[in-house]
């Protein structure tokens, strides 16, 4: 019999669905407190996964839900420098 592995999961900080961590991004706060896409989602530091659609993020935004995952208060333009890079992964 062969080893059944468990799939992680995770919840999208914008619209709240559960899926599995592969399905979706990390956006992660590193110890000198900057916000950046974490695309491997093995670097150090306190992560909150979102969807790969614009819309999430928008969500997230509005609920202020990035800001209370990542325990910190987030400039606008964080989110405009992270629906670019979103922007850039949608066409790769």
């Amino acid at each position: 019999m062969g080893t059944v592995r468990k799939v992680p999961v995770r919840k999208c900080i914008g619209c709240g669905e559960m899926k599995s961590k592969k399905e979706m991004m990390r956006v992660l706060k590193t110890t000198e407190d900057e916000i950046v896409l974490d695309a491997t989602g093995k670097k150090n530091g306190r992560g909150a996964y979102l969807c790969f659609s614009r819309d999430c993020l928008e969500k997230a935004q509005k609920n202020k839900g990035l800001e209370r995952s990542l325990k910190m208060g987030i400039p606008k333009e964080v989110y405009e420098s992270l629906k670019k890079e979103l922007e850039v992964i949608d066409k790769s």
